[in-house]
């Protein structure tokens, strides 16, 4: 099959994005794309694949987010943003509610966050304690700034936003520690059967930086949820406070972010449209080729270039 694409992506965050309103296929189907398109090694190559979907007349934009394994995320907020920015353009409107797998988020167009960056805030929540309901089987209902015993003395925190993460705050990061506990999570042990998301966290001054193993991804530049559930957990430990904005940082740039008492967290940060294609793709190979780009955006690209240079020279 056919289809055409906008790669984008979020705080680095990248993906190709398929406007799949008019579109039939079955989750099989998606997953095959997914490996297709997100695939490193192939024509496209991304964190994973977004959808936008007709929503409903409360959340009129729909979402999906399939990772580069095929497997479905519950969420992701850098990809939310993309999504929102082509249903805010779908739609004819600057804000609307956004329908994801088992939740939903409210997305408006905000003001730039650097000159020529498309900036979009997005509201999520609220966040969860409740390991019970990832399940995370360990003896206990919460962890908050506490070990996990089949992953060592390290302290974490917690947090469903709705997706899982375990987040710890460092003195530096250690990207082959990193690996090492977020390939732990990823084998889907019998105490997290669905995985989940680890995240190593510097508290700076007024900002924040992480670096996260992604469930279905691996190491990556940047995790819009896991910035959402550090900022949250931040707050909830008190390295940070409650109704405070701070800026993220990651590999791939940064995003301001506030969480409140009421577990919810706001997060304004890119949704960079870089090119338009079109490719075949055979789901079932889950391989893609005959790409043809039809459209670039340069100007977005190095708008975005001079955020990603300042937020490198924080860290």
């Amino acid at each position: 099959m056919r289809l055409s694409f906008v790669k984008c992506h979020g705080s680095g965050n990248d993906f190709p994005l398929i406007d799949a309103r008019t579109l039939s296929l079955d989750d099989m189907a998606w997953a095959g794309v997914a490996r297709a398109l997100a695939d490193r090694a192939g024509p496209v190559g991304g964190d994973g694949l977004l959808l936008l979907l007709t929503g409903d007349a409360t959340h009129p934009i729909g979402f999906r987010m399939f990772n580069s394994d095929g497997s479905e995320a519950e969420t992701c907020l850098n990809g939310v943003r993309c999504v929102a920015r082509a249903g805010f353009a779908a739609l004819g409107v600057e804000a609307a509610g956004v329908r994801l797998v088992g939740s939903v988020a409210q997305a408006a167009h905000d003001p730039d966050l650097a000159p020529g960056v498309y900036t979009v805030r997005e509201v999520a929540g609220p966040a969860s304690l409740d390991v019970a309901a990832w399940p995370m089987a360990i003896g206990v209902d919460r962890v908050v700034d506490a070990s996990v015993p089949p992953l060592g003395d390290r302290r974490f925190t917690a947090v469903a936003i709705p997706n899982p993460h375990l987040v710890t705050f460092v003195e530096a990061v250690d990207e082959a520690e990193l690996v090492r506990l977020g390939t732990i999570c990823e084998s889907a042990p019998d105490w997290l059967p669905r995985r989940a998301n680890v995240s190593f966290v510097v508290v700076g001054e007024d900002s924040l930086f992480v670096r996260t193993f992604e469930r279905g991804v691996g190491l990556t530049d940047s995790c819009g949820s896991a910035m959402a559930a550090s900022t949250y957990a931040a707050c909830l430990t008190g390295r940070w406070r409650f109704g405070a904005e701070v800026t993220v940082l990651n590999r791939g740039g940064l995003v301001r972010a506030m969480a409140t008492e009421d577990a919810m967290v706001t997060i304004a940060g890119n949704a960079t449209f870089e090119w338009e294609g079109e490719v075949t793709v055979d789901p079932a190979a889950g391989t893609a080729s005959d790409r043809v780009v039809t459209h670039r955006y340069p100007t977005e690209i190095a708008a975005w270039d001079a955020v990603r240079a300042r937020a490198a020279a924080f860290r």
